[in-house]
This record gives structure tokens, C-alpha cells and sequence, in this order.
């Protein structure tokens, strides 16, 4: 393929993913409006506990048969995806009966009864989501944007109707355990419909199997460790919070979490089909390509963090009442900090299509050593503000060891990174003298 041809499928691809991205945090925002005034804090903060360990669980068990499938030379040879599949579903049962051994230690752990039916029920996702067509890999490795964009938010869109209208009926957790069973059921159906002609069915190629599990094991310690660094506050968290704050938390950080989900979803679905099929390029000819590719992604997430830096508290006065009030002060800090994330989010896709994940494991691994540590201290020091601010400032490590690895691949992206980071001081500068000339003041910071 041309190298005009990948830019314009990469421009396209961008397009269908912030439009596809922004459409489904209209809805999730919308929905998680009216759910906030149907249902107590409590309930998002036992539902954050759940899916901690289900995604746990996940990447746990995550041998990358999806960027096998996205990498491989064979993506698209039936024996490879038939084979893929049939690993895919033994790996969805063996997850449901992971949710059954550590529903009762894990309850018994937060001394919360109600993980013990919750974990094995909502745990059946993984059962359902294990029979997910191929297909959804193939039209990711094809680049077909609008096709998977339609298929994520309308199956969003049954998920959130279920969850709402059955917590209007119900004012109980199993509003949100429906939405997502139903969810997954429909996603898991609805994805043997995108590429009917060429049908899943169970296979075993001991040759394949080897090829996807040499190439996964790497995916897995870099998955394991991204499991670590990226839901170690909630897991501690929901030791040191009450179940109410944890609630709270997640609504601050579900704002906050903005960018970074946009920037995840461009890195994963466009940057990293692209870097795969570049990769045997010189050095200098793919760092050249990628600071090129990188510069507007950069602006764009200097933006929006600036932005919700500067009037992310205001969202929550406005849209949230007052059980949610102490996401205001947290919204703010949580953003702030995801910058060496986003950063790291840009290019550290590259490291993987050159197979090069270790830096990304190791720099995630130090980040849970950072958590498991700081948080404690920081809760211990300072209460719930030391820990939101050991929250903020936990991407550092990633940052650190991506650079470090990009440095040693040649790929060196640093001054970049420095001529962002200033783009992003000015805008700052700029947000929150317009909001305090407008008399919003300075954002919120009360530590109550």
C-alpha cells in the first residue's frame, strides 16, 4: 500500500474514531446524567470494585489474539481466525470460572457481601464476549472505521436504554449488571453480521497456536502490567474509601479519563495498523512519519486538557448534585496528571508493531509499584486529597520508560514532548486567566 493510500486511511480512520468516540461520551455522558439521579453513589463505586477484577481477570489471560490478528501476515487466512476464535471462547469460559474462584475472597477482602453474587453474574460477560466474531478484528487490521463505529454505539445505545430504564423500574445495582449483560449478548451477535461470507467456526492448528501464543506472550506481561498500573486506585481505593467515595472518584475520573480514552481508541484502531505496516522502514524514515502523524494528535489532547483543567469543576456544579460535589476538586488534578499518559499514548503503539512491548510492561510494572506504595502514604498523610494527587502524578514511570525504549530503537520523540508540554502551558495559561477575567475564579480546589 502507498504511502499516500495510509494517509488518507489514516485521516479517514481518525475521523470515524473521534466522531465515533465523541458520539458515545455525548451518550455515556447523558446516561450517566440520569443514572446519577436514579441511583446513590454507592452503587458506582461497588460496580467499579466488579469491574476491576473482571478487567483484571482479562488482561490477566490477554494473549493478544486481536493484534495478532491486526499484525499477523496471516490476519485474514480462515485456518488463522478459525484458530484464533476457537482460543478466544475456551478463554471466555476459563475466565467466568476465574470469577467464580475469587468472588469469595474478594468479597470477604472489602467486607462487602454483595461481590459474591455480583462478580460470577456480571462475570458471564466474559463467557458471551469469548464467542465475538473475528470479524471485528479483521475490518480493525482492513481499517473499516465506519462499519465498527456504527456497531460500538448502537450497541452502547441498547446498553445504556436496558440500564436506564430499568433502574427507572428498580433503583438497584442490577440496573447496571443488566445493561451490561445485555450488552455484551447483543454486541456478540450483532458481530457475526459484519462479515457474514466468511463465518466463524472451531479450528485447531497447533502451528497457529504457537505463532499467536509467541507473539501474545509479550502481549500478555505488557497487558498483565497495564491491568496493575492502570486499576491499582480503584482496587486500593475501594480499601481506603468508603464505597460512597469511591463512586464519587469514579465520576471525577470518568471526566478526567476524556483524553486519554480518545487518544487510546486512535492509537489501538488507526496509529497501530499503520505502524504495523511501516515497520520495516528505516529508523529515520519511520520516526520522520511519526512526528509528523504525532503534532496534531498532540494539539488536539493539549486542548481538551486544558480545557477540562480549567472548567472541569464547573461540569460537575452544573450537570451533578450534591453527593457528587467533592468530583469537582479531584476532576481538575486527575487531568492534569494524564498528560505523561497521553504522551505516552502518542507513539508507544510503534514499540509494539516493531516488537518492542517490554518498555511499555516495565514501565507500567513500576507505575503499580509507585501505586501500591504511594497510595497508602499518600491517604495516610493527607486523606482523599494525598491520594488523588498520587493518582495524578502516577504516569510518570510509563512516560520514563517509553521514552527510554524510543531512545533506544532510535525513535526518539523528546523534544516534541517538550514543545507540547508548552503548548500545553500556554493554553492553560490562557483557560484560567479567561475564566477568572470571566469570575468563574480559579478552579476548585477545596479539599473538604
Amino acid at each position: 500500500m502507498s504511502s499516500a493510500s495510509l494517509k488518507k486511511l489514516a485521516i479517514r480512520g481518525a475521523a470515524w474514531t473521534i466522531l465515533g468516540y465523541g458520539t458515545s461520551q455525548i451518550l455515556r455522558l447523558g446516561s450517566n446524567l440520569v443514572l446519577t439521579r436514579l441511583l446513590v453513589p454507592e452503587l458506582f463505586g461497588l460496580m467499579a470494585l466488579v469491574n476491576v477484577f473482571i478487567i483484571g481477570l482479562n488482561l490477566f489471560s490477554d494473549i493478544g489474539i486481536g493484534p495478532s490478528i491486526i499484525q499477523n501476515k496471516r490476519g485474514e487466512d480462515p485456518d488463522f481466525l478459525n484458530t484464533a476464535w476457537t482460543i478466544q471462547v475456551i478463554r471466555g469460559f476459563g475466565l467466568w470460572l476465574g470469577c467464580l474462584v475469587i468472588a469469595s475472597p474478594v468479597s470477604q477482602f472489602y467486607g462487602e457481601p454483595r461481590l459474591l453474587q455480583l462478580i460470577p453474574i456480571v462475570g458471564l460477560t466474559t463467557i458471551i464476549q469469548g464467542f465475538n466474531s473475528t470479524a471485528l478484528f479483521t475490518l480493525n487490521r482492513q481499517m473499516v472505521f465506519g462499519k465498527l463505529t456504527i456497531f460500538n454505539l448502537g450497541s452502547q445505545i441498547v446498553s445504556l436504554t436496558v440500564m436506564i430504564v430499568w433502574a427507572w423500574l428498580n433503583q438497584t445495582v442490577w440496573a447496571l449488571v443488566g445493561g451490561m449483560l445485555v450488552g455484551s449478548l447483543l454486541k456478540m451477535l450483532w458481530s457475526h453480521r459484519l462479515d457474514p461470507e466468511k463465518p466463524n467456526c472451531f479450528a485447531w492448528n497447533r502451528e497457529i497456536v504457537r505463532e499467536i501464543t509467541s507473539f501474545g506472550r509479550w502481549i500478555f506481561i505488557s497487558t498483565a502490567m497495564t491491568f496493575l498500573a492502570g486499576q491499582a486506585d480503584r482496587f486500593i481505593l475501594g480499601k481506603l474509601f468508603s464505597l460512597e467515595m469511591l463512586g464519587v472518584y469514579t465520576i471525577a475520573f470518568t471526566f478526567a479519563d476524556i483524553p486519554r480514552k480518545v487518544i487510546g481508541r486512535i492509537s489501538s484502531q488507526v496509529l497501530f495498523p499503520i505502524f504495523s505496516k511501516q515497520a520495516d522502514l528505516p529508523r529515520k524514515s519511520l520516526r520522520a512519519k511519526i512526528l509528523q502523524k504525532r503534532w496534531l494528535i498532540l494539539i488536539t489532547m493539549a486542548f481538551l486538557v486544558a480545557v477540562l483543567v480549567g472548567f472541569g469543576d464547573l461540569v460537575i456544579f452544573a450537570f451533578y448534585d450534591q453527593r457528587y460535589s467533592q468530583a469537582a476538586w479531584m476532576l481538575p488534578i486527575l487531568a492534569l496528571g494524564l498528560w505523561p499518559l497521553l504522551l505516552s499514548l502518542s507513539i508507544q503503539k510503534v514499540l509494539l508493531a516493531i516488537g518492542k512491548p517490554l518498555y511499555t510492561a516495565c514501565g507500567n510494572f513500576l507505575k503499580f509499584i509507585y501505586m501500591l506504595i504511594g497510595l497508602p502514604l499518600g491517604f495516610s498523610l493527607m486523606g482523599i486529597p494525598g491520594a488523588v494527587i498520587v493518582v495524578a502524578l502516577n504516569d510518570l514511570p510509563v512516560y520514563g520508560a517509553v521514552i527510554y525504549g524510543l531512545w533506544q530503537e532510535k525513535l526518539s520523540v523528546f523534544v516534541q514532548d517538550i514543545q507540547a508540554t508548552l503548548l500545553l502551558v500556554g493554553l492553560l495559561t490562557l483557560v484560567l486567566t479567561g475564566r477568572y477575567i470571566l469570575g468563574f475564579g480559579f478552579p476548585i480546589f477545596t479539599f473538604t
